[in-house]
């Protein structure tokens, strides 16, 4: 997949391009070409069958009746259920009247009747919720393929308007929006299909992409050279408590695993207890303010395993010593308390209890929630899930939904602040790093889940970071060879 395509458009994207567009092409053009993607997608997939189309009144609908009338020319038994009749004057009136065939009633009767349902009723600019007879009607479908993305699936987030039917395929246009790849309505759309429909280029530069597919392309790790030493490569450096030295200890072992040059814990008084741990760990017993002030340990990871007392000791020397921060866990939980302790940090990567208890309750989607977060803070902020969203201040967001439930495991979190500081350390800027480290722990975690029968502990999770890290270069090559 190129750069580009990992753009992820939202529903307001697309209609200003819509609008753009149509200085250079008819908007009944681009319905035409999206009405045959729906019907080529179908055909490669799917033997002639039974057919019914739903069609709503707008845009989507007229992809329907475009999908509709080319299937029938191709020997499938189709009929039209219309919920409304589109409206007058449109695009979708046009291509509906192209449309000759039979017209059935939009019923649950009809639709049982069918071997396959097309839903054209909304598309994903849809901003109420669905009509319950529509959604009844719709979910009495025994397969379903969906025109840009399954009915009552909010586009701009992936959040549902009312019960959705699942899908076997969804085609959409131009890009993916959110709504493809965040759950709950990812999971509802079944394989994704983008088309390219004829849309100019110049539809494009009226939009500014700040939303992004995560994957390798959208960043690129560092590759190793002739004269790298441990030090080129990266020190991290990470505040070890007495309490639960078990975490640190994880995160550690996660920077070494994905590349790390040096890794050290600093647990002052409590360094006896890390010294059995494994042979490459440097652990250091001298007051932090001296350790702080080796030009060298410019990356810190400040939280796990850390009780709020002992986050509350280090964060404060750690920002004002100008270092790299990664805060996670115990000092998320000292800063939540007063949000203005944790100014100064690059990165934070609270899964969802500790976002509320950091910024209470946004108002919005999840997307809009991590934005106003990253705002707030000024920094990055890996709000972790199933879909885990990294955010920018006044910038970008990438989703990323590769990952498995293997990685629901305690420990795993404490792994993720291992890879992302490792990255930073050897260079990266703190959004892609966070970004390239989320990804790799998705990917380490299908690898360990499919290693272990579906059930890693944290501690199999680094075993598999060396292999994540070779799969992402790989794939990041194969996208620079595309972009050229």
């Amino acid at each position: 997949m190129s750069l580009d395509q990992l753009v992820l458009l939202t529903p307001d994207d697309c209609a200003a391009m819509d609008q753009a567009a149509v200085r250079k092409v008819s908007l009944r053009a681009l319905m035409e070409n999206a009405g045959r993607a729906v019907a080529r997608e179908i055909r490669k997939r799917f033997s002639p069958c039974r057919v019914v189309v739903a069609c709503g009144p707008g845009n989507n609908g007229g992809d329907g009746y475009v999908a509709a009338r080319l299937l029938s020319s191709w020997g499938w038994a189709v009929r039209v259920a219309a919920v409304v009749p589109p409206r007058v004057g449109s695009a979708a009136q046009a291509a509906a009247s192209d449309w000759h065939g039979p017209m059935v009633p939009f019923t649950e009767a009809e639709i049982q009747r069918a071997d396959l349902v097309v839903d054209a009723v909304f598309g994903a600019g849809l901003a109420r919720p669905v009509q319950a007879q529509v959604s009844a009607v719709l979910a009495a479908a025994k397969s379903v393929v969906a025109v840009d993305i399954p009915s009552g699936v909010d586009g701009a987030s992936g959040e549902l308007l009312g019960r959705v039917k699942g899908c076997d395929l969804t085609v959409t246009f131009v890009r993916r929006k959110p709504g493809h790849v965040m759950q709950p309505g990812a999971q509802l759309c079944g394989e994704v299909v983008c088309a390219e429909i004829g849309m100019p280029d110049t539809a494009f530069q009226v939009v500014r992409p700040s939303l992004w597919h995560n994957a390798p392309g959208l960043w690129r790790l560092p590759v190793q050279q002739v004269g790298d030493h441990k030090y080129k490569r990266g020190v991290v450096s990470l505040c070890g408590g007495a309490e639960m030295p078990g975490a640190a200890r994880l995160s550690a072992r996660a920077a070494r695993r994905v590349g790390a040059g040096l890794v050290r814990i600093a647990a002052g008084a409590a360094a006896g207890g890390y010294r059995l741990g494994d042979p490459g760990l440097i652990v250091d017993d001298a007051p932090l303010s001296e350790l702080l002030e080796d030009p060298r340990r410019k990356v810190w990871v400040c939280g796990p395993g850390l009780t709020e007392r002992e986050a509350g000791e280090a964060l404060p020397d750690l920002i004002s010593g100008e270092k790299t921060v990664l805060a996670d866990a115990g000092a998320l939980a000292w800063g939540s308390k007063d949000l203005a302790r944790l100014a100064g940090v690059s990165v934070i990567t609270p899964h969802i209890g500790e976002f509320r208890k950091l910024f209470g309750d946004i108002e919005g989607s999840r997307i809009e929630c991590a934005r106003r977060a990253a705002d707030k803070i000024g920094a990055i902020v890996v709000m972790k899930g199933s879909d885990t969203l990294v955010a920018e201040p006044g910038g970008r967001i990438a989703i990323n939904d590769h990952a498995s439930s293997a990685l629901a495991t305690a420990g795993s979190g404490d792994t993720l602040s291992g890879v992302i500081a490792a990255l930073m350390a050897s260079g990266m800027a703190a959004w892609e790093a966070s970004c390239a480290g989320v990804w790799l722990h998705g990917e380490a975690g299908i690898r360990a889940g499919s290693a272990t029968g579906g059930w890693p502990i944290a501690e199999d999770l680094d075993l598999f970071l060396g292999e994540a890290r070779k799969r992402a270069t790989a794939m990041q090559e194969a996208v620079k060879a595309i972009n050229g």
